[in-house]
């Protein structure tokens, strides 16, 4: 019998995957192992390979949005009813459906695979004054319905044309971006700004749809801000040796050259190897004291935030974590990180120093109990030996999950860090 293909559970967060191209089209041969198509999780965009053999006979979704489980493709041998395969998934589809149509606004997306996708999936009908009926998904009937859209008016993407979610936000999208009307004191040579829909007060403004791993930033990152008690440690520290060494660490690492973020990972593997308590996650009922030190180093992409994990740092030299921080980091950038690369962290550094943020606050990374945000270093007056001198200083602020880490927990480890900083040759031997 065919096989009804499903949305993967690519990473450990993923509720929802976007298919971003097909390598296949309908009524190609298949081969365990070849490339079927490109789905972007919340954290990268991965190929998914085959693990049937047979006959791609049906693509339920082109491209688009699909929950994990949802249905995306039937696998069978040629000229096999694909028909018959969705059948046996109708009752399940009917059933996320209706769920669907009752709370859309909590499980939008199950309704846009199962019931909206699947010709086996019976068509919703909608009524529009005459005998005409139009097949469109609840999810889309009430989302029309919300935005005060006649359905009719909507072109469907979806298998037999049916309307489905996306048709709809198109729909929306497009409408907003039509030309506003010029308000009545204005010339009519003026013309209307078509990129920009304009609200009540006249301001303009523009949408964008939220990516996956903007969705799941958002999400993982308020979870940890308001169930996590913060507290936050700042601690200044003097880094002329470190600035006058590192020209000599790059003579003696050509070709790598090592950075000012390379010397904090690695002098805060170090700090966490003597402080076992600031490593650490909270796991509810209990504690968990890492015996690894892995610390995700965090990388700006232009949807968000991801954060690799260099795994066992305070065992690595300071080359071979620049090395490994650049490549993860381009890596990251393509979107193309695995997620065993971006899992198993057990502290995370944020530093924003390179963008002159000379101070901040980090979120906590879970199931980190601590963050370290790390700021520029800025030439400014300080004391030394009881005169005025110009110090290379940097500020570091450690945010810490209270139920892990009290302040004096905390302050012993920036004070290892500091000490560690102020003399980086400790790093070397």
């Amino acid at each position: 019998m065919a096989e009804v293909i499903r949305m993967p559970r690519m990473s450990d967060t993923m509720e929802e995957g976007n298919i971003v191209a097909w390598h296949k089209k309908e009524g190609d041969k298949i081969e365990p192992g070849e490339l079927l198509a490109e789905i972007e999780t919340d954290k990268a965009t991965m190929d998914f390979e085959s693990l049937w053999e047979g006959h791609l006979l049906h693509i339920a979704i082109k491209e688009g949005t699909v929950p994990v489980e949802g249905v995306i493709a039937v696998i069978g041998k040629k000229g096999e009813d694909w028909k018959a395969a969705l059948q046996g998934e109708s009752a399940s589809s009917n059933g996320q459906a209706k769920t669907a149509e009752k709370a859309p606004e909590k499980q939008p997306e199950p309704a846009v695979v199962t019931a909206a996708t699947t010709d086996a999936a019976p068509a919703a009908a909608e009524s529009t004054g005459s005998d005409k009926r139009i097949k469109a998904s609840p999810l889309a009937k009430s989302m029309a319905k919300e935005a005060g859209i006649d359905i009719a008016t909507v072109a469907g993407s979806g298998d037999g044309g049916r309307i489905v979610r996306r048709d709809v936000e198109d729909f929306m999208e497009k409408k907003e971006q039509a030309p506003a009307p010029a308000p009545a004191k204005v010339s009519p040579a003026v013309p209307a700004i078509p990129a920009f829909s304009f609200g009540g007060d006249g301001d303009a403004y523009e949408e964008k749809a939220i990516t996956q791993m903007r969705k799941t930033i958002a999400k993982r990152l308020s979870e940890s801000k308001f169930t996590a008690p913060h507290f936050y440690l700042t601690m200044e520290i003097n880094m002329d040796k470190a600035v006058e060494m590192r020209p000599q660490l790059n003579e003696l690492a050509a070709p790598v050259k090592i950075s000012f973020n390379d010397i904090v990972v690695k002098a805060a593997a170090t700090a966490l190897h003597k402080h076992p308590a600031v490593n650490a996650s909270w796991l509810g009922d209990k504690i968990r004291y890492h015996k690894n030190i892995n610390v995700g180093v965090a990388v700006a992409v232009e949807d968000g935030l991801l954060v690799p994990v260099i795994r066992h740092a305070d065992l690595k030299s300071l080359s071979a974590i620049n090395t490994e921080v650049k490549a993860m980091a381009e890596k990251a950038r393509n979107k193309k990180l695995q997620p065993d690369e971006m899992t198993g962290n057990t502290f995370t550094i944020s530093n924003l120093g390179m963008f002159g943020i000379e101070e901040f606050t980090g979120i906590i990374n879970p199931p980190d109990a601590c963050i370290l945000a790390v700021g520029a270093i800025i030439q400014k007056p300080i004391v030394k030996n009881g005169e005025i001198a110009i110090g290379n200083m940097m500020k570091v602020t450690l945010s810490c999950d209270h139920r892990v880490v009290d302040g004096a927990t905390g302050s012993e480890f920036l004070q290892t860090l500091k000490g560690i900083l102020e003399e980086p040759m400790r790093l070397l031997v």
